[in-house]
């Protein structure tokens, strides 16, 4: 496993943002699945952040091109770990956002409702699944919704 800090910014970011919260009981099986998987995949040089207790992010090296077989088995695994642990990581459409100290997620709708009551602004920070490099990560991941695809929201 490479060190994320040795990763270049135009190394491939992949995020699954979970449906909830890793429990703190699950959270060192986890992390050892995580290394695990990223040691053994062929041909790939790769690490993972687990972050929030929420979300999964692979950064795979710039410098390795990840084929149709590798991509397939990463997609296989993240749908074990939500078959073994009852959540969802693959559904990146819902929004997730910062509310105080705590990471939300909700479907669209309902967070046009959270616009509409005032439970949420323009300055609520929201985050980008679909950024594709580590350089897109490290500086448009976490954003002001303002700033985001859901700006039109408001």
């Amino acid at each position: 496993m490479l060190p994320y800090e040795d990763l270049k910014p135009e190394s491939k970011i992949f995020i699954y943002p979970g449906s909830r919260k890793f429990y703190p009981d699950e959270l060192p099986e986890i992390k050892q699945a995580l290394s695990k998987f990223c040691q053994e995949f062929e041909a790939c040089d790769m690490t993972f952040k687990l972050l929030y207790d929420r979300f999964i992010v692979f950064i795979i090296s710039a410098d390795t091109s990840l084929n149709l077989d590798q991509h397939n088995d990463l997609v296989g695994f993240v749908q074990e770990l939500e078959k073994q642990y009852n959540m969802v990581l693959l559904d990146k459409v819902n929004v997730c956002f910062k509310q105080g100290q705590y990471v939300q997620m909700k479907e669209i709708p309902d967070f046009k409702i959270l616009i509409k009551n005032k439970g949420v602004s323009k300055k609520t920070i929201v985050f980008d699944h679909m950024v594709t490099t580590k350089y897109e990560f490290e500086n448009f991941w976490e954003v002001a919704a303002a700033d985001s695809w859901l700006s039109h929201f408001f």
